[in-house]
């Protein structure tokens, strides 16, 4: 009897030939990092000293990256703003070699 991780491998490594579609909601995940001082007085909440601001795409977005990390070809289908953040988030799309040409911009 196989194992569950050789039975996986087989249709991982063929995700090198696949084009797979998204549809969905495209999203762009924005995480503050820094480092707690302290818990503030007036509500049990940390007091946070900013350091930097980290980008990744969510959602369906995130699908398409996991696809592409397997190896596949990703083709995403969504709607996106017009904001600064939708060309944030086309860029680290396009930037992993994510297709893009099925986001819609409204």
């Amino acid at each position: 009897m196989s194992s569950i991780g050789e039975r996986l491998r087989a249709p991982i490594s063929r995700f090198g030939s696949a084009t797979v579609l998204i549809v969905g909601d495209v999203m762009l995940d924005q995480f503050v990092v820094g480092r707690v001082s302290r818990i503030s007085p007036e509500a049990p909440v940390p007091v946070v000293m900013y350091e930097r601001d980290e980008y990744r795409v969510g959602g369906a977005a995130n699908v398409a990256n996991n696809v592409r990390a397997l190896g596949g070809r990703a083709e995403l289908v969504g709607l996106t703003g017009t904001d600064g953040a939708s060309a944030r988030l086309r860029m680290l799309l396009e930037q992993r070699g994510i297709g893009t040409a099925g986001l819609v911009s409204a």
